[in-house]
């Protein structure tokens, strides 16, 4: 016969078993939120833009002989815009405009986003209401008539609740 309140071999074994049986259950579901969250891919196509890193610098060098840059906007309405200037503050005007909007920590939510000049040197195009949160913003620019792009820029924004 046990004693109330004497501490037996049983309730150690409950203690211990209960114990780690919780810490598996709380590394379990962590795990399966990780896995479920985060595809684990840092870059699209990482060889394959390991192989053309020769060419992504001479067309960074290219790009930094234009002199051009951009400011990027998005608001709570969904309107992104790109404003499109030379090294002299003048509108960089005619322009075939792309955006991509996605999230920083998945690829769930990207989005193209063609955009159109409104305004000399003014590119805008819009995405169903976003959600708030951090955004990262690729912008790619090619003059008329040519394939070869001659701006890429980025950006993380921020969009307020």
């Amino acid at each position: 016969m046990s004693v109330s309140g004497q501490l037996t071999g049983k309730h150690v074994l409950a203690f211990v078993v209960g114990f780690f049986g919780l810490i598996f259950a709380v590394n379990g579901y962590l795990v399966y939120r990780a896995v479920a969250t985060h595809s684990g891919e840092v870059a699209n196509e990482p060889y394959r833009k390991g192989l053309q890193y020769n060419e992504r610098i001479a067309a960074a060098e290219r790009q930094a002989e234009l002199g051009w840059t951009e400011d990027i906007s998005f608001d709570r309405s969904g309107e992104l815009t790109v404003v499109m200037q030379d090294r002299a503050g003048l509108p960089v005007r005619g322009l075939h405009v792309d955006a991509t909007l996605s999230r920083p920590a998945t690829i769930r939510e990207t989005v193209s986003i063609p955009l159109r000049e409104l305004q000399s040197g003014r590119y805008t195009g819009s995405v169903n209401k976003p959600a708030p949160g951090s955004y990262i913003v690729d912008v790619t620019a090619r003059p008329a008539r040519k394939q070869e792009i001659a701006f890429r820029g980025r950006a993380r924004l921020w969009l307020k609740p």
